[in-house]
């Protein structure tokens, strides 16, 4: 077994530096093109990641990072836990991930406390697990090809398994894990790496029993590589004794968001992130040197605290930014070469920072009344049907609108020929939207590149990159705005488009804003003040453009949370503190309005029935969340949700069109469990990825199986 490389990362960004591998998934997915087309472009990004990596100096270059669409995803098709029903679809592989016509996709929810999505695994006790170990092996073969030795990546046996929740499959999957390290340890692979990211939240004593029986049985392979087991998003804290018992050779450790163990790690290596994969400012090398200078280990390897996945390419790539914040930023190739020179850095001898006090944050300023006060003004004034039908507020982006955008961008476009383009979108959204026969319209967003972009477009504290594109899921990539600064809000954002809107029709349309935590969630943010305080300063801008939305007439307000369960932190002792600050913000975001005024906000892919009771604390008149992709889970948790509920009855992620009778037989099941005057009827997010081919006939069997349901109504 060679030593350990150094210096390395535990992943890299995998969708392109100009989303070359977003553009052939869609054509492959649109039939331009062929798998093996896809295949080539794939090929290319994993060459040129690789040459670029060794090119600044790295000297341990990871393999198997690569996906198609999701590394979970990948690991259930290494282990052959494929469902039977989707063995014989024309490409398993992303029927699995997106559905086909007649086939119902996976459930995907949030990786952890980060905005990627995965796809779940299905594991059932029938489930066999039968290894196919092609694409790590041939990705291998790939880069020793081009002249480099990598280390292939996997999702550790423990995590694959509680991330399906099916850890008593253990025993049967472990085999698999053998027979891969004995098929690398043929193909002269020195290092394997185990990903374990699971291992730092509260694990129970028989999940660690796992860990060590896993890890045991692992390192007793006879003719295996050298075992790197990593750990990323926090402290390993009772799972890291376990794991120091083990044979495992190196133990990755996130030094950025778990510090410096205590334990003693003699007979390992460590392998020490101390480069933030979660963040694009630049490391102080003195705090970096002086966390690596106090890990106690056999040898201490410099790496990134978990996958570059998080961040974009390159801080070149943006030549608009303030050159003064350019400064201060790093991407992923600017944080390979920190940790290269980190690793030639000689050691120095200075205590690690004190981390930072959070303050109290701010309180509510005013309440609005009792929910029942709300419901009775709301109903008097709106006068909506039972179940009334909505959506989540996108409508499909099409490509005229995109080149309009960049025309505008360029300068090729004016900006009141753009604006007419924007008014006749919204308008066509709104006629499709009334001939369909929706009781709560949307204006359809066209005006919005994202939900949290545009929004920091229009804040001061914030900016925005041209190029700096992070995968999200799938071929689904968004561009992190970058909070640097305090933030205030200039002039009223949304409030043009909304009032348009409902100038044309006489169905109350909603005003659409995102939230508080979900504009900080889904930025980089600064990190000299406590999240806390930043979260309320963006709180205080929201609150503003709610009270002059409804100044201006617009009676249904949507503030959209869904990154609410994504910040939960993963240790359940600093859950309630962080849950009780995130639900005040999102309140003084919102107790400006009027009794009559109807809140809604939204939620989705993330888990949401594990914080039910803080979302109810939202006090949002209505909640619509995610529901059709997930088998309809979050209806086990919410009889005793207190106010308007609309779980989602059709999932956006997959192009199918559900049936009518689909629909219906969702609904009847949320009729089992909420009254039918607190149900609502919507998809599970906005339609902005779909077309309006899929959405239009989509709709159409919503509204139909609606008003089935409301003549049986007093029958159920």
């Amino acid at each position: 077994m060679s030593p350990f490389p150094k210096s390395t990362v535990l992943g890299y960004p995998r969708i392109g530096p100009r989303r070359e591998l977003k553009r052939a998934l869609e054509s492959y997915w649109d039939g331009r093109s062929s798998r093996a087309e896809l295949e080539r472009v794939g090929a290319e990004i994993r060459e040129r990641t690789w040459r670029r990596l060794a090119e600044l100096g790295l000297e341990g270059l990871p393999s198997n990072t690569f996906s198609l669409y999701d590394q979970v995803l990948d690991t259930a098709v290494l282990l052959g836990a494929v469902p039977a029903r989707y063995r014989e679809a024309a490409d398993p592989y992303f029927a699995m991930a997106r559905g086909t016509e007649g086939l119902a996709p996976l459930r995907m929810t949030k990786w952890f406390d980060t905005n990627y999505h995965y796809i779940v695994p299905e594991i059932g006790p029938d489930t066999v697990f039968e290894l196919d170990a092609g694409k790590p092996l041939s990705e291998v073969r790939e880069a020793r090809a081009l002249g480099f030795e990598t280390r292939p990546v996997v999702v550790g046996p423990v995590t694959f398994l509680l991330l399906g929740a099916a850890l008593e499959r253990l025993d049967d999957v472990l085999g698999c894990y053998e027979e891969l390290l004995s098929a690398l340890a043929a193909e002269g692979v020195s290092w394997v790496q185990l990903d374990e990211p699971a291992l730092v939240g509260d694990r129970t004593p028989e999940e660690l029993a796992a860990v060590r029986a896993a890890y045991s049985r692992l390192g007793s392979v006879s003719e295996r590589p050298g075992l790197f087991v990593a750990s990323y998003f926090g402290d390993l804290g009772a799972a890291l004794p376990v794991l120091h018992e083990t044979p495992v050779e190196a133990i990755g450790i996130d030094l950025v968001r778990g510090g410096v163990p205590a334990l003693d790690l003699s007979g390992k290596t460590v392998v020490a992130g101390v480069v933030s994969g979660r963040d694009v400012w630049r490391t102080s090398p003195e705090r970096a040197l002086a966390a690596l200078g106090a890990v106690r280990a056999s040898e201490v390897v410099v790496s990134t605290s978990c996958s570059l996945l998080h961040v974009p390419y390159d801080v070149a790539a943006e030549p608009e930014l303030d050159p003064a914040l350019k400064e201060r930023l790093a991407f992923a190739e600017q944080k390979v070469a920190e940790v290269v020179a980190l690793a030639r850095s000689p050691l120095l001898d200075a205590p690690p920072a004190e981390p930072s006090v959070a303050l109290p944050g701010p309180v509510v300023l005013e309440e609005r009344g009792p929910y029942a006060v709300r419901a009775a003004a709301q109903a008097g004034h709106l006068r909506l049907p039972p179940l009334p039908i909505t959506t989540i507020g996108s409508f499909p982006q099409t490509g005229s609108l995109r080149a309009a955008r960049a025309a505008l961008a360029s300068g090729t476009l004016s900006q009141d020929d753009y604006e007419r383009q924007v008014e006749a979108e919204i308008e066509r959204v709104i006629r499709v939207q009334e001939r369909l026969g929706l009781d709560v319209l949307v204006h359809g967003e066209p005006e919005r590149n994202d939900m949290v972009q545009y929004f920091a477009e229009h804040l001061d504290g914030f900016a925005v990159t041209r190029n700096g594109w992070v995968q999200s899921y799938g071929s689904r990539c968004t561009r992190p705005p970058i909070l640097h600064g305090d933030v205030s809000r200039p002039s009223p954002i949304t409030v043009r488009w909304a009032t348009y809107a409902q100038s044309l029709t006489d169905k109350p349309v909603k005003g659409m804003l995102t939230g508080p935590v979900t504009i900080v969630a889904w930025s980089f943010v600064r990190d000299d003040l406590p999240l806390r305080d930043v979260v309320f300063q963006v709180a205080d801008a929201v609150r503003e453009e709610v009270r002059d939305l409804e100044a201006a007439g617009v009676s249904i307000i949507q503030v959209d949370e869904p990154a609410l369960r994504e910040l939960l932190p993963l240790r359940r002792a600093a859950q309630a503190d962080y849950l009780e600050w995130a639900v005040a913000a999102y309140r003084r975001a919102t107790s400006g309005a009027s009794d009559r005024t109807q809140i809604h906000t939204h939620l989705c892919y993330s888990d949401a029935d594990q914080i039910l009771a803080a979302i109810d604390g939202l006090d949002a008149d209505v909640t619509t969340i995610e529901s059709a992709r997930s088998g309809a889970r979050i209806l086990g948790s919410v009889g005793s949700f207190g106010r308007g509920l609309g779980p989602g009855v059709y999932d956006i992620h997959s192009p199918r069109v559900p049936g009518a009778e689909e629909v219906s037989e969702l609904l009847r099941r949320v009729l089992k469990v909420l009254p039918a005057e607190r149900v609502w009827v919507n998809p599970d997010c906005g339609l902005k990825t779909r077309t309006y081919e899929e959405v239009e006939a989509a709709l159409a069997n919503v509204v139909t199986a609606t008003r089935r349901l409301r003549a049986e109504l007093p029958a159920l």
